[in-house]
């Protein structure tokens, strides 16, 4: 009985994903020396800031990649700021924590050479919750509190291009749209990819909103909407071509493995701690954001560049050439 087996796939720049590897255990590319410490006079009454926005942000990524408190981390930026040999002032742990509040978090990103691939995903990630302290110290029963994570990345450049965090009471759907807003207007999307849980009237009018091609799947036993509107009638067309082709074909077709990617970058994400720190919702939402940040510095460094290699095996004594490698020839 024939089978398919996986496809194998050679990395072909080994020599400089090499060296981007080696290059994220450098401290050097998370300070700049040319960056503003201290921000210019803001022109309002009261005291002003000492820290600028990117100083602040700067200390809170040591924070989120050793997974230090926020002592630690001030003594360990005041000991790199020795060491680098500038004369600036460490920010002390309580304005790290006042500020971590109302951060505004800056995410990098270099942006696709042609119209946008979104694939969108969601995760629940642990958070300390009201009371938990408490039975952990006393003992008794606790309440678990999860705060759930939207993101959106750039199929090409697997950076995160849109992020959203909510408690664990919101559905993913709805937050579909707030991704999409996220993007510059000027942006083309080319296409949105997401699971089936985002197979709502709402998701796929926000898509056709933005001219893009949703590569949703329908759920098992949908029936046509009415085509009242464009997301409507493509989301008809997803349902006829999966009838027709059935759901193992029709994602083959549609392209709508290549998901898999925000599946990845969501375990990149718990790789940096399977919980969060912060107390409370604000504080953990920058928590998240810093981690999108250093994920994406991590991805501009470098990413694998693959091609599939070999021969797919069908059955006994029969090969015949990776589907991707035909797709390619033809």
């Amino acid at each position: 009985m024939s089978s398919w087996a996986p496809t194998k796939y050679k990395t072909k720049n080994w020599s400089s994903y090499n060296d981007s590897l080696k290059q994220r255990g450098s401290l050097s590319i998370w300070f700049d020396p040319e960056m503003v410490w201290t921000p210019p006079p803001s022109g309002k009454r009261g005291r002003q800031q000492q820290f600028s926005d990117a100083a602040i942000q700067t200390c809170l990524t040591r924070k989120v990649l050793f997974g230090m408190p926020l002592r630690q981390t001030t003594g360990f930026v005041q000991s790199l700021l020795r060491l680098v040999g500038v004369d600036w002032a460490a920010p002390d742990f309580s304005t790290l924590c006042r500020r971590q509040q109302t951060l505004n978090v800056s995410l990098p990103y270099r942006g696709s050479t042609g119209p946008l691939n979104l694939l969108i995903d969601s995760t629940g990630i642990k958070a300390e919750g009201e009371g938990e302290w408490n039975a952990r110290k006393h003992g008794g029963s606790k309440r678990r509190v999860w705060r759930k994570i939207h993101i959106g990345i750039d199929e090409e450049t697997l950076e995160v291009r849109a992020v959203e965090v909510t408690g664990s009471n919101i559905g993913d759907a709805p937050m579909l749209p707030e991704l999409l807003n996220q993007i510059p207007s000027d942006q083309d999307i080319g296409s949105v990819t997401a699971d089936g849980a985002y197979d709502t009237r709402k998701c796929h009018e926000a898509i056709a909103a933005r001219d893009a091609h949703a590569v949703v799947p329908p759920r098992k036993n949908a029936k046509p909407w009415k085509p009242t509107s464009t997301g409507a009638i493509a989301r008809n067309d997803a349902v006829n071509a999966q009838r027709y082709l059935g759901r193992t074909l029709w994602r083959r077709w549609s392209g709508y493995h290549r998901r898999s990617r925000v599946e990845t970058k969501m375990h990149c994400i718990k790789l940096l701690g399977q919980s969060l720190m912060a107390r409370d919702f604000e504080r953990q939402v920058a928590e998240i954001q810093i981690r999108i940040a250093v994920l994406n510095r991590y991805t501009a460094l470098g990413i694998p560049v693959t091609e599939p290699v070999g021969l797919v095996r069908m059955g006994k004594g029969e090969e015949r050439p990776s589907p991707d490698l035909c797709n390619k020839a033809g």
